[in-house]
């Protein structure tokens, strides 16, 4: 999971990637990892990104995706916006997507030491430009759990 303010795309996903099969017999490492990919925003959805074997008799791959994107599943269905949703629940008096007092006592615990490690300069932030990726910390954190960045892959959302 990454968040930061000013990055290169406004987007709002989670990614679940998947290790390397063993005994690969295509070779597919150039093509990058297997993932599922639920879209929160922009265009709502949840993919599945693999890798195939291209039909036909050679032995070739490539990325395709098994996909279930909510503008095209559910057309003509008004999928609201997420404040819209708890502006609802909130004329109904109805709580369950808010935070309790528990979880926001458990967050607070959290972060609250870590607050402390940045005013005490144990610890910076860090910068980095409006527009880009964000920290390359950032992904080399990522790397060191075993996550594989694939630069040039892009999902395409089907149309309508």
């Amino acid at each position: 999971m990454k968040a930061g303010k000013a990055l290169n795309s406004r987007k709002a996903e989670i990614r679940v990637q998947f290790k390397e099969v063993p005994g690969d017999i295509y070779k597919c490492q150039k093509q990058g990892r297997n993932e599922f990919v639920i879209r929160l925003q922009p265009s709502e959805a949840m993919y599945m990104k693999l890798t195939v074997k291209q039909p036909g008799l050679e032995m070739t791959t490539s990325q395709s995706e098994l996909d279930l994107s909510y503008g095209q599943r559910y057309h003509g269905t008004i999928i609201p916006e997420a404040y819209e949703r708890l502006i609802l629940d909130t004329i109904r008096g109805d709580q369950q997507h808010f935070v309790r007092r528990d979880e926001l006592k458990a967050a607070w615990e959290i972060f609250t030491p870590l607050l402390h490690k940045i005013e005490r300069g144990e610890m910076k932030p860090l910068p980095y430009k409006p527009g880009s990726r964000g920290p390359e910390e950032a992904d080399k954190l990522a790397e060191k759990a075993g996550y594989v960045q694939t630069h040039g892959y892009i999902w395409i959302p089907p149309t309508l």
